[in-house]
């Protein structure tokens, strides 16, 4: 069955959590309008098929206009993590985040992958095949997801003391754990909450409706924002705290309202539903749902996404033995991947979004030199993108750190730690979105099965990386030690898959890429040296005192960065950065 093949938001290949404040569903098809697959599946009708690029301009203004909701969702959403920081401090943070890791792995392996490789592209067929355009097979997957999803999600919370303790290195002191347990024991129901958040936003999907899955998130992110803005009113900050200091009325609030946020999320997307002309009624009937069929074509999504959840698992558990030890833990370690990943949503993704269905469409006729053309576009105009944005995290992570994260329970001496992993998730930045580049390059030619095993060896080169890293470097380094190893699988995965996807599809067109890539990778030095120069002859030379000497450093540096990175990339005549730039410049006319 390979209908229109869609890929959530949740199912990342990178290996770290998914975030339901973060997301939106996004939308692949996999033949042109119309076309029949040899199998006799049916593409989407017209009406659900998002507008194919034109050639390089369409693809970056298509990319530009879903970067749009893509940078509100994910700006808020990162305002709440560093509120969180500010309000619980790294040690206590380093529990809540803990925590709050688990319920996105065992969402993932529950219904995630399979939403996104299984049920949807079903959906999609059955609203095309059933003469009432699949109502009630909906209504009936609906209530067996939900029906198993509340039973999945009770069984969880009873085995929170079970998961938490795998997920916690024995260095951590007893105190620390329980605070884990404890916090799980509030924050798990989420799962229950997300599932039904992604099948709702699943619904609207297919039904041509994309906005409220887009802008829900951001209630669950306003929620969790109030909850510490009560938090602090209520307690103070948790400046100082050890573990063993939190009551059960802190506990409560912030376990209780993280709930809430998901909650709202679910809520804030029922009338949506009503507009679209949807009416959920209860239709228990399991076996219509040919649970068989959908178990079958969920084993490859479930190998790949275990693989990632075990990833996690390891990082988080190496990062609990440090955490509260003076040293950038899992906290740390998340805000630098929200950062890490809000570079890669606002650009890498957008332009993976706008180029799919024009791959997909080409794929399935096996126009496979299009798709190399596609894959070679969208890697070069990614990277020439991203590229000053990873300088700028080489150059400024201190200031960035101590600008967002600093306050509160957040001492100078976090933020500083923070800003040292950022500087090493410079180096993550390209080769994350060109492994996800890839990875979608094999969604259109319907390679979930390569896709997963390619995984394995990345997944293991990864974990690797973590027990290496965490027995060489200090207690201190360790969460830059697991960003570093995260980089290295990311490259890896880029590698291994452009020499498969070459044996598949033919040339890739490596020869101009290279040649791009070496370009901006000269203007990306140029701008980094120019960077740090400035930097050095400021207040704080790198590492700022406080606020004001960071905000300093990130105005200079990052105004030079910029300027001498596409003065360099204009002076080496990188195309990629021009049309960037013409894109940005008819955006301002309209």
């Amino acid at each position: 069955m390979n209908g229109g093949l869609y890929r959530s938001a949740h199912a990342t290949p990178d290996g770290q959590p998914p975030r339901p404040e973060d997301g939106v569903t996004v939308i692949s098809v996999d033949s042109e309008l119309g076309h029949t697959t040899a199998a006799g599946d049916q593409a989407l009708p017209p009406e659900d098929v998002p507008p194919t690029p034109a050639g390089d301009g369409g693809t970056a203004g298509n990319s530009a206009i879903m970067a749009i909701g893509s940078l509100v969702s994910r700006i808020i959403g990162f305002v709440r993590n560093a509120l969180i920081g500010m309000t619980l401090g790294a040690g206590i943070g380093d529990a809540y985040t803990s925590a709050q890791f688990l319920p996105g792995q065992i969402y993932e392996l529950l219904l995630g992958g399979i939403l996104s490789s299984v049920l949807i592209p079903l959906l999609v067929r059955r609203r095309k095949a059933d003469p009432d355009g699949g109502l009630e097979f909906t209504r009936k997957l609906l209530t067996f997801a939900v029906v198993t999803l509340g039973l999945a999600t009770v069984l969880v919370v009873i085995a929170a003391p079970v998961i938490t303790a795998i997920q916690s290195d024995d260095k951590a002191s007893p105190a620390y754990r329980d605070l884990v347990t404890h916090f799980a024991y509030l924050i798990l129901p989420i799962i229950f909450f997300t599932g039904l958040s992604a099948l709702i936003g699943a619904v609207l999907n297919v039904r041509g409706h994309f906005a409220a899955p887009m802008w829900a998130p951001i209630l669950n992110n306003i929620v969790v924002i109030a909850v510490c803005g009560v938090f602090i009113v209520t307690f103070g900050p948790t400046k100082g705290f050890q573990p063993e200091d939190m009551t059960d009325g802190r506990i409560l609030l912030i376990g209780l309202g993280t709930l809430l946020g998901m909650v709202v999320q679910a809520i804030g997307l029922l009338p949506a539903l009503r507009k679209v002309g949807f009416s959920w009624k209860w239709r228990w009937d399991p076996r219509s749902l040919g649970l068989r069929e959908i178990g079958g074509l969920a084993g490859w999504m479930l190998l790949y996404v275990g693989a990632n959840q075990i990833a996690i698992f390891a990082v988080v558990r190496i990062l609990n033995g440090v955490a509260g030890k003076n040293s950038a833990s899992v906290l740390a370690f998340n805000n630098v991947f929200l950062l890490t990943m809000m570079a890669h949503g606002i650009i890498g993704v957008s332009v993976m979004t706008a180029l799919l269905p024009k791959m997909s469409a080409a794929a399935a006729e096996g126009r496979f030199a299009e798709v190399s053309a596609d894959l070679s576009r969208g890697i070069k105009l990614t990277v020439a993108a991203l590229a000053p944005i990873a300088v700028v995290y080489g150059v400024l992570g201190k200031p960035i750190a101590v600008t967002l994260f600093e306050g509160g329970a957040f001492s100078h001496d976090a933020a500083l730690d923070t800003g040292a992993v950022l500087v090493v998730a410079a180096f993550a930045v390209l080769p994350l979105s060109v492994s996800y580049l890839c990875t979608y390059a094999f969604y259109s030619l319907q390679g979930n099965k390569t896709a997963a095993l390619i995984n394995l060896p990345v997944v293991a080169v990864r974990i690797a990386g973590y027990f290496l890293l965490a027995a060489v470097l200090g207690a201190s380094l360790s969460a830059a030690g697991m960003t570093a190893a995260n980089a290295f699988s990311y490259l890896i995965s880029a590698l291994i898959s452009l020499a498969v996807l070459r044996r598949k599809i033919g040339r890739l067109n490596l020869g101009s890429v290279a040649v791009a890539l070496i370009k901006v990778l000269v203007a990306a030095a140029i701008a980094a040296a120019l960077g740090l120069l400035v930097v050095h002859f400021l207040p704080g030379a790198g590492a700022p005192s406080g606020r004001g000497e960071a905000i300093l450093q990130l105005l200079a540096g990052g105004a030079v960065i910029l300027i001498a990175y596409l003065a360099a990339a204009t002076v080496l005549r990188v195309g990629e950065v021009s049309q960037v730039i013409g894109m940005v410049r008819r955006k301002i006319g309209r």
